[in-house]
């Protein structure tokens, strides 16, 4: 192949892992940022001598990551490290239940059977038949195009429809729940995966039980020196293999021509290239930088996943109840997502996640101290009351954790910085703050993503959480493999 250019808009994961891979299939890359730096949601924050990861911080599957190293010919070892945690997340319950998932199975299942009313045996079937779909879906639904015919005419595909009645398409994944387990707190445990991505427990269907054996199986990591190391190892291998880079640079449209990439435009001047990879969300893509090219209306018109209220706190104490992952469960779960998505507003005891890196890094926190990532789950924004919200719920934050760890916790605060769906949105061009792009609220939501490529214009494809295989890490890793994939078929073959 001769060098042909490639041009990638944004540099969030799937954009830098589109680079690296491109890069290795011969393209020149350049990758313009409109910030001034990479990593999209996943960025930092220092400050007061404490540091926050700012966008996930739940590591899974760091297979993914060692691979774009493996394909560039380097070492992973040398830009990037994680140690694998024995303890997934302490889950804290308003009965007074503390639950903690280990992240060995049988370990977990004989906690699970000690707190809970169930056996060993009915938590490992469970995990069996998690795993059970997720190998027979996801060289379907994860690793390849669902909009490409290919896809449908193989070994893989044929099996899984097969065994469809298998999978709990059509009982949502609360439904799904119930049936296997009689513990109300079980049901609930199992049902906070729907917030993997974005979705509700009582409306995603009941595959979405598939995404404990992600976490049990393959394991749950702490990167050294934080989930944003993550971005740093892979811009620097991006910049080690020959990539390039412009920051503080807006891409102002997709240049299209006789329905065929030319370009972009960028400071009213037109940047040629022979394909375009978009990392913006789907509907600014089509909104801001397609002007006058139709939009696939049905796509950019779905529901959006939750986005979230992030509250970043340096607190001057320790708390050794406290893990890296900890969660403070609603009592009335199916109220918090009635709320998040049919009344589009926040419920006054939302179910609380909190992360504590400087648990294992302790150069993230002053001596003595913890560096708080503090969020719950928040529909997107369509104009609601943010200031409003962030009050409120900040209030009912502090009175619910300082209830559950029987101490004041306002007064160890020292600093605080927060990150609502507004900002998420002005920050990293999410169509309304939403951290999955649409939702996954429907057994069809995943053939309703827009593909990795378009339709309409030869030579655009498209990368991260707003379109296939969706949001999270390891799924924009795998959407940046997809788009590589596709062209390495169009113009390497």
């Amino acid at each position: 192949m001769k060098h042909k250019k490639a041009i990638i808009i944004g540099s969030g994961i799937g954009g830098l892992a589109s680079a690296i891979r491109l890069k290795n299939l011969g393209f020149e890359v350049e990758v313009y940022e409109v910030n001034t730096y990479p990593g999209g949601k996943l960025a930092e924050i220092y400050k007061n001598g404490y540091r926050f990861d700012c966008g996930p911080s739940l590591f899974t599957m760091p297979q993914y990551v060692d691979e774009l190293f493996e394909i560039s010919g380097k070492n992973p070892l040398e830009y990037f490290q994680y140690e694998k945690l024995e303890t997934i997340c302490n889950y804290f319950y308003e009965d007074g239940t503390l639950f903690t998932a280990f992240s060995d199975i049988e370990k977990f299942a004989n906690e699970a059977a000690s707190i809970f009313d169930v056996t060993t045996e009915k938590i490992i079937q469970y995990l069996k038949k998690s795993k059970r779909k997720y190998e027979l879906t996801s060289s379907l639904f994860l690793e390849k195009s669902l909009h490409k015919l290919s896809t449908y005419l193989s070994f893989e595909t044929v099996k899984a429809l097969m065994q469809v009645n298998t999978l709990d398409i059509s009982k949502s994944l609360h439904d799904l729940n119930e049936d296997n387990f009689k513990d109300v707190r079980l049901v609930q445990f199992f049902d906070r995966y729907a917030t993997y991505n974005g979705s509700s427990p009582y409306l995603t269907p009941g595959i979405m039980s598939m995404i404990p054996h992600l976490e049990q199986y393959f394991g749950t990591f702490l990167p050294k020196g934080g989930m944003y190391s993550i971005v740093k190892s892979l811009f620097q291998l991006a910049i080690d293999i020959g990539v390039k880079f412009s920051f503080e640079t807006r891409v102002e449209e997709i240049l299209v021509e006789n329905e065929k990439v030319k370009g972009v435009i960028i400071n009213k001047k037109m940047v040629e290239s022979d394909i375009v990879v978009s990392n913006m969300d789907i509907v600014p893509t089509y909104r801001k930088l397609l002007p006058g090219i139709k939009a696939p209306e049905k796509s950019l018109k779905q529901p959006r996943s939750s986005s979230a209220l992030i509250f970043y706190w340096g607190v001057k104490n320790e708390f050794p109840k406290l893990d890296v992952h900890n969660i403070f469960f609603s009592d009335n779960y199916k109220n918090e997502f009635e709320y998040i998505f049919e009344k589009k507003q926040v419920y006054n005891d939302p179910t609380i996640y909190i992360n504590i890196t400087s648990k294992k890094e302790s150069v993230d926190a002053p001596p003595g101290s913890e560096n708080w990532f503090v969020m719950i789950n928040v529909p997107s924004n369509e104009g609601q009351d943010w200031d409003e919200i962030i009050d409120r719920s900040r209030k009912n934050i502090l009175d619910k954790l300082s209830n559950r760890l029987g101490v004041a916790i306002e007064p160890f605060i020292e600093i605080e910085k927060i990150l609502d769906p507004r900002s998420i949105e002005a920050n990293t061009q999410s169509y309304q703050g939403a951290l999955y792009g649409a939702g996954s609220n429907t057994k069809y939501a995943s053939f309703l993503r827009h593909p990795n490529f378009s339709g309409r214009i030869k030579n655009l494809y498209l990368c991260g959480g707003s379109v296939h295989p969706g949001g999270g890490i390891p799924l924009c890793l795998l959407s940046a493999k997809i788009v590589s994939d596709l062209i390495e078929k169009d113009f390497v073959s």
